[in-house]
């Protein structure tokens, strides 16, 4: 039975461990299932695998709970420039992903409050699309890369729910559909001012989450396109509120919102 060294953090609810990928010994997996599960593990939505490249650089390697790998996480990117903050000092730091090259920003130090962190986040690509689900029917709503896959319903109930079932149960529907050939994160928005939207999260490999980086930007950029808000914006999640801005389509969008370092630990596994 061997011990991981890990941090946990958290953006708006959002959790990560974040491990060195030298620790990971190719269980990236294993290690996902086993030390996110809340009632056996540590508990967490994923895992921040961090590689610290000969030539300076830094790479993460996102692991969900369920031990599926995705492109990134705008949230667990924030989170672990949070951690090279408070344990290196770096204020200004470019992190790689499957998604592309995240350049983060140091906007508040974490004293009485949490870190605030600014992320330039890429260039949303949007395309307005209807998709037939199995079981649902129609489903209108915007694709959105934000170097990972989402699609952006706007529901008329008040509750988010829509064609019939809440929107855990057609979130859960549509991100394993086929018609994404790698899965989807779903966003529910709804327009509340010119410049704040409220949205609510399911995550493929996670399921409902209580915020996303990604996910935020996701669903700006589809209320940016689709309906006209103003192009800096907040946009409201279950678990608190993040700043969007967009200066154009072909701009990189810049994401701001908090970050807290829970705790640091080790885990014993034993395989």
């Amino acid at each position: 039975m061997s011990g991981i060294r890990f941090v946990k953090a958290q953006a708006c609810g959002n959790d990560f461990l974040i491990i060195e990928e030298t620790a990971a010994e190719g269980r990236h997996a294993q290690l996902a299932r086993a030390l996110c599960e809340r009632h056996t593990g540590v508990g967490a939505d994923g895992i921040e695998f961090l590689e610290r490249r000969a030539d300076g650089s830094y790479f993460l390697r996102l692991f969900n709970a369920d031990g599926s790998e995705a492109e990134l996480s705008g949230n667990g990117t924030r989170c672990v420039a949070a951690w090279l903050a408070e344990s290196e000092g770096l204020e200004e730091i470019a992190l790689g992903t499957h998604g592309g090259v995240r350049r983060c920003k140091v906007i508040v130090k974490a004293e009485e409050t949490p870190w605030w962190i600014q992320s330039g986040m890429g260039v949303p690509r949007v395309m307005p699309r209807t998709i037939e689900i199995e079981g649902v029917g129609l489903v209108e709503g915007l694709m959105v890369n934000m170097g990972n896959p989402h699609f952006v319903i706007f529901p008329e109930r008040q509750d988010y729910g829509s064609h019939g079932m809440s929107w855990q149960e057609l979130g859960a529907k549509i991100a394993v559909d086929p018609v994404f050939k790698f899965g989807t994160n779903v966003e529910f928005v709804r327009v509340l001012e010119k410049n704040k939207i409220a949205f609510r999260i399911y995550e493929r490999g996670c399921g409902p989450t209580t915020s996303s980086g990604t996910g935020t930007c996701a669903a700006s950029a589809a209320a940016i396109t689709l309906k006209g808000v103003e192009w800096s914006l907040t946009a409201l999640a279950e678990g608190g509120a993040q700043e969007v801005v967009w200066p154009e389509t072909t701009a990189e969008m810049m994401l701001t919102g908090p970050a807290e370092i829970i705790c640091t630990g080790e885990a014993r596994v034993n395989f």
